[in-house]
């Protein structure tokens, strides 16, 4: 199932803070100066059309929520939801999520980051596109503050068992703990549109939190 067309953007909505782009990012890069406040700072690669930034930035105006989507559009899209919340605690950067990692982003910046339903490149030839392989982890080590948890969540099984895997071969990390299935009162309670749409439809759902030592 293909996704569906994003609805249009107004065009008097200035979403011009809310979006960035990797490619435009200069050493040394301070996330903080993104937002208005520092605030511990929390990390989502593969935003998408933005749902989980939109609704934790409102849940948790005590953080910042920086938001990476690879895909132009969607960034677009999630920046101008932003901007119409006037949200002033969450921003989107689109652009390669790996080389902000790997490039960019300084040490010891964020409490906590957040990768959700990651495509799992199933072909052998392709899984070195994969988000989770040793490099990252080794950046997620660096760039998460000691404490600091990585949440991941997926509906493919075998990519699951992968992940723990790669997480228990790399030092520095507390073994995965295991997240059980939250409580959805409404569409707004689910972490991601793809969320949403297994769990409605009765697929599964794999989730763990890696504690950075």
């Amino acid at each position: 199932m293909g996704r569906r067309a994003l609805p249009k953007i107004d065009p008097t909505v200035d979403f011009s803070r809310h979006l960035g782009f990797v490619e435009e990012l200069s050493q040394p890069f301070d996330p903080q100066s993104l937002f208005d406040q520092p605030r511990d700072l929390e990390l989502e690669v593969g935003s998408g059309k933005g749902h989980f930034v939109l609704t934790h930035s409102e849940k948790h105006p005590e953080r910042n929520f920086l938001g990476n989507e690879i895909a132009r559009k969607y960034a677009r899209f999630a920046a101008y939801r932003l901007a119409k919340q006037d949200r002033e605690n969450a921003r989107i950067i689109s652009g390669d999520g790996l080389r902000l990692f790997r490039e960019f982003l300084p040490s010891e910046c964020a409490v906590g980051v957040h990768v959700y339903f990651p495509d799992p490149w199933w072909k052998e030839r392709h899984r070195r596109r994969r988000v989770i392989q040793p490099g990252f982890v080794s950046d997620l080590q660096r760039v998460l503050k000691a404490g600091g948890i990585f949440h991941f969540w997926t509906d493919v099984e075998q990519y699951f068992e992968e992940t723990c895997q790669v997480f228990e071969q790399e030092v520095g990390w507390s073994k995965p703990v295991l997240v059980s299935e939250p409580e959805s009162l409404h569409d707004m309670d689910y972490r991601t549109h793809f969320e949403r749409r297994m769990r409605k439809n009765g697929h599964d759902v794999f989730r763990a939190q890696f504690t950075r030592r």
